[in-house]
């Protein structure tokens, strides 16, 4: 065989390397366009907007100051029983969702982590306010309420959870709260009595102190 055949066969041979690498480019290309986009693209690129950025702080202001305010009105009332329902309702509702978080490991949708489900902020704000109103009542919660479905709606806005993360959150907050949390006034042994008279009736409340 001359050099001259030789090198033919040797350059048919790399051009058939080459074509074979083309088509497994191709390939690899197009079953990467075959996977969902738009994860891909939000993982890489997804930057939030300055609404969402300014959502994403005040909820994080709102889930530091609702729990505080509801120590603050404890320790105001000098409500030493509400103050230890207070810190085991915490401490049930951060259990249960750091277990959550860290055993369901989901990605947020904004692709920061994998700490997605459940919202911590929604469980830490409605567990807030359903002790500040099942303890001191319901005027109390009302803002309290108001304040932590903000917080809820915030966070999926703000592409921090998806809706059914905040819900399970906020069911956790809640759930912890009815379960270690006693109306404040069967501490001070409340009663209604009702009152009728030839002209009026009404009802009575009573204190034992």
């Amino acid at each position: 065989m001359t050099a001259h055949k030789l090198t033919n066969r040797l350059i048919i041979s790399i051009k058939g390397i080459s074509a074979v690498r083309e088509k497994i480019v191709a390939i690899v290309i197009f079953i990467s366009m075959g996977m969902p986009f738009s994860t891909y693209a939000e993982e890489t690129y997804f930057v939030p907007s300055s609404a969402q950025k300014g959502i994403r702080t005040s909820t994080d202001v709102v889930a530091v100051a609702l729990p505080t305010a509801a120590l603050a009105v404890t320790l105001i009332e000098k409500d030493w029983t509400g103050l230890k329902e207070g810190v085991f309702t915490a401490a049930a509702t951060a259990g249960a969702t750091l277990i959550l978080k860290y055993s369901i490991k989901e990605n947020r949708p904004d692709f920061s982590n994998t700490h997605s489900f459940p919202s911590g902020h929604s469980a830490v704000t409605f567990a807030a306010a359903t002790y500040i109103g099942r303890r001191y009542g319901w005027k109390w919660s009302i803002p309290a309420y108001a304040l932590s479905t903000y917080t809820a709606w915030g966070r999926v806005y703000g592409k921090k959870h998806h809706w059914w993360d905040v819900a399970a959150g906020a069911a956790i907050g809640a759930a912890s709260a009815m379960i270690f949390t006693h109306p404040y006034m069967k501490k001070h042994e409340a009663a209604l009595v009702p009152t009728v008279s030839e002209t009026s009736a009404g009802v009575l409340m009573s204190f034992a102190f």
